[in-house]
């Protein structure tokens, strides 16, 4: 790519940018975009065909890779022997979840819009895509226990839905709430020792 075609999506990436963080996906306007990055309406269409195109430019690449991080985390867990699944699971977390916050804090502006701008758009459901991910992890650490012996509480579904949803939704008030970097890492620490306090309690191991 040419520098001055660099500039222009740089320019039309950066407007869009503020458009989505001030309006919302469905709330932004492609015509104020162009006429404030400066270019044509064909110019622009040479970059990208739709609206939805624009946001995808802006989060999609950020948004699969948290999903990646997260999975991986869990499948590192999953990995790890039944004893260690029992008896460190704050530890494991905790330093996992730390490289997530990293990459969140690196690449703040993405999250901003998936979490702030992103409804109308297959992003809007960050939360909903993590929680049953780990609702799933969960299942597999319980059934892990069960067959080394340890006898573990059940959970009814909906409520294990809605713990876990509530864990992600006050670890992205960082983001929403735009927390300090360093706040952040360590509200995260504390956030993760609360709930596997409250897991431990609820299912008994």
């Amino acid at each position: 790519m040419r520098n001055n075609e660099r500039s222009t999506l740089e320019k039309i990436l950066t407007v869009a940018y503020q458009e989505f963080l001030q309006k919302g996906f469905q709330g932004a306007s492609l015509r104020n975009i162009v006429r404030q990055a400066g270019v044509t309406t064909g110019a622009f269409y040479g970059y990208f065909k739709s609206k939805e195109e624009l946001f995808d430019a802006l989060v999609k690449e950020h948004y699969d890779h948290l999903l990646n991080m997260y999975q991986s985390i869990l499948d590192g867990f999953h990995k790890l022997s039944p004893e260690d699944q029992r008896t460190k699971t704050v530890e494991y977390t905790i330093i996992e979840m730390s490289h997530m916050t990293d990459y969140i804090y690196d690449n703040f502006e993405a999250f901003q819009l998936i979490l702030c701008s992103a409804e109308g758009t297959p992003y809007e459901n960050l939360i909903h895509d993590l929680t049953q991910m780990d609702c799933d992890a969960t299942h597999d650490f319980s059934e892990t226990m069960h067959q080394t012996g340890i006898a573990m509480n059940t959970i009814h579904p909906q409520l294990e839905h809605m713990l876990t949803s509530g864990m992600f939704c006050a670890y992205f008030e960082m983001v929403m709430h735009k927390i300090p970097r360093e706040q952040a890492a360590e509200y995260s620490k504390q956030l993760i020792q609360f709930y596997e306090a409250g897991w431990q309690k609820i299912l008994g191991f």
